[in-house]
């Protein structure tokens, strides 16, 4: 098992910057692929960022492409949002899984998941 807690969240006016973390703990040595999905009222979750955690290699949706930027160091990944838009508010949710997997855009690929933090962008 994996437990993954995010933190960073908050409120920030457009243009703005925040920084979200996603601490791992428990079976740690087992995660393949990390990601980032956030969830807007009303709407899909989405995805948002993912990296392989041995290879580092990192994937983006295109509405974040250029803003947006995960890295990851040891248990622990970080999600910078940088250039924030209205339009990224939402609840942002951390996944991990411990295959290389090929559905790394799919939510539904990932076997564990954070409670969520909140993320608002004021216009």
């Amino acid at each position: 098992q994996v437990q993954l807690v995010e933190s960073g969240g908050g409120l920030v006016q457009a243009g703005g910057s925040l920084r979200l973390s996603c601490t791992a703990s428990g079976r740690t040595f087992s995660i393949a692929t990390m990601g980032w999905f956030r969830q807007a009222p009303g709407k899909e979750r989405e995805f948002v960022a993912a990296i392989r955690w041995t290879s580092g290699s990192t994937y983006y949706a295109d509405s974040v492409k250029g803003r947006f930027t995960i890295s990851r160091d040891n248990a622990k990944n970080t999600l910078y949002l940088n250039s924030l838009k209205p339009e990224d508010t939402a609840d942002y949710y951390c996944a991990a899984d411990p295959r290389f997997l090929s559905t790394i855009m799919v939510a539904g690929a990932y076997d564990y998941w954070g409670q969520g933090t909140q993320v608002t962008v004021s216009s």
